[in-house]
């Protein structure tokens, strides 16, 4: 199921393995506003434990998740 949420930007990172999926998404981040929404796009079945692990140690808000056939979808807004 590929539901659409609101974002600001998006981050197309399929392909990439651990650690750069998440790699991105922090270097995204440090480039937006406080209260924005990043959606990240990823194919690495690592990127779950790690987006979770992130965005605890961080404080960015991980509003949603989506996986859906070896794609995985995350929505982090930053702290």
């Amino acid at each position: 199921m590929n539901e659409t949420f609101a974002h600001d930007v998006e981050l197309d990172a399929s392909g990439l393995n651990c650690p750069l999926p998440l790699l991105k998404a922090k270097m995204a981040l440090n480039k937006m506003l406080s209260g924005q929404t990043l959606k990240v796009i990823a194919t690495d079945a690592g990127s779950v434990r790690d987006f979770h692990t992130f965005a605890r140690l961080a404080g960015h808000a991980l509003l949603h998740e989506q996986a859906d056939a070896g794609t995985y979808r995350y929505w982090l807004r930053k702290a």
